[in-house]
């Protein structure tokens, strides 16, 4: 992997997920992971959201799993990140147009996990939902 601070015409054109020392595997693993693709497919769906209607949207999360996901897919550059000089504080989050890219492909994969659950756990051999 060259080195980030090498000139760009030195870096590679593309990552290499695959290679265990590539940024490329972080960005896949916050953007893939359950709270990323959640995140990413909720705002693409809602547009722009406070962090309360984040939370509330996507059952389970706990506060501190939404605060770090943000945080990473922030200073990955997919999230922008508002905040309204307000007391209490208004903070909302949106997608960037490279998150929006990002987000478009999450949310294939979303719909089609819930399209074919049915079948999966019946693969699994578990009782259909």
């Amino acid at each position: 992997m060259a080195n980030p601070s090498s000139p760009a015409h030195e870096r590679p054109v593309r990552g290499n997920c695959f290679n265990s020392r590539c940024p490329s595997r972080d960005i896949l693993a916050h953007l893939t992971g359950r709270w990323g693709s959640l995140i990413a497919t909720a705002l693409r769906q809602s547009g722009t959201l406070r962090f309360s209607e984040l939370r509330d949207r996507i059952d389970g999360i706990s506060e501190k799993m939404l605060a770090q996901t943000l945080r990473d897919l922030e200073n990955d550059g997919l999230i922008l990140r508002i905040s309204r000089g307000t007391v209490p504080p208004h903070v909302e989050y949106s997608l960037t147009p490279l998150g929006e890219g990002a987000a478009k492909h999450v949310a294939a994969l979303v719909d089609w996990v819930e399209t074919n659950v049915r079948e999966v756990i019946e693969t699994r051999g578990e009782p259909a939902p």
